[in-house]
């Protein structure tokens, strides 16, 4: 417990709050993987639950409060852009967040210290905790510091529906998306996916979900689609 105590006060240095519950951050950094292990009850999948919905509203009322003239469409974009896994993990990253977790013996050995999806379900339990501990100003004041003022910038992720109105307009149908290979273990599965139109291979792309893998093929087909044709 001494070693957990040490790590919870560590973390609360870098993220710049205090816990008056200390067990709620403990809890935060805890995977279902060592709770199973040393048989405890408690793991951080119900924080991240609340952590979720507490990032949600927090990152609407950030978007509407500082981008007046920006419609719902754009406002949604943008939102979806920064409480994307990807940009969790990149923060949780940043952060160190890793370092602070306790594991299993199986999660730590096939290295799920820096694995992007605990990553981002652990920053969004300690979201969900420092909201319990200190309430939403707590909560939004930790997000704004630990992840928005880190260089959060607005990336525009649908790269399909970009693709599809591109496709569409030019070519009045829809491209398809094929999975080509799957490889890797259960827990930690690659996906491998083409984005066609006809018999035409527009872009290629590998991801962690299939979802990911679409978006990074849709992204190669843009890329190269706008690019100068040589003559």
């Amino acid at each position: 417990m001494g070693r957990a105590v040490a790590m919870s006060l560590d973390l609360e240095e870098v993220i710049g709050y205090h816990f008056r519950n200390p067990a709620l951050s403990r809890e935060a950094l805890t995977h279902k993987s060592y709770a199973y292990e040393k048989g405890e009850l408690a793991h951080n999948e119900r924080l991240e639950f609340l952590g979720d919905s507490v990032l949600a509203a927090l990152v609407a009322h950030l978007l509407f409060a500082e981008h007046p003239e920006e419609d719902e469409g754009r406002l949604s974009k943008r939102k979806a852009a920064l409480v994307s896994r990807s940009s969790l993990a990149a923060w949780a990253e940043r952060l160190g967040l890793g370092r602070h977790m306790l594991l299993g013996t199986g999660e730590e050995s096939t290295g799920g210290r820096t694995r992007p999806s605990i990553l981002a379900n652990a920053l969004e339990a300690l979201l969900g905790a420092v909201y319990l501990d200190g309430g939403f100003a707590a909560a939004r004041d930790m997000l704004q510091r630990c992840c928005l003022d880190s260089g959060a910038e607005f990336v525009e992720t649908d790269f399909k529906s970009r693709l599809q109105e591109l496709v569409q307009k030019k070519h009045k149908v829809t491209p398809e998306y094929k999975l080509v290979e799957t490889s890797g273990p259960d827990h930690d599965k690659s996906f491998s996916v083409e984005v066609t139109l006809g018999s035409r291979t527009l872009g290629e792309g590998d991801g962690k979900t299939k979802k990911e893998a679409e978006q990074a093929a849709a992204s190669d087909a843009l890329n190269r689609l706008q690019r100068p044709r040589e003559s």
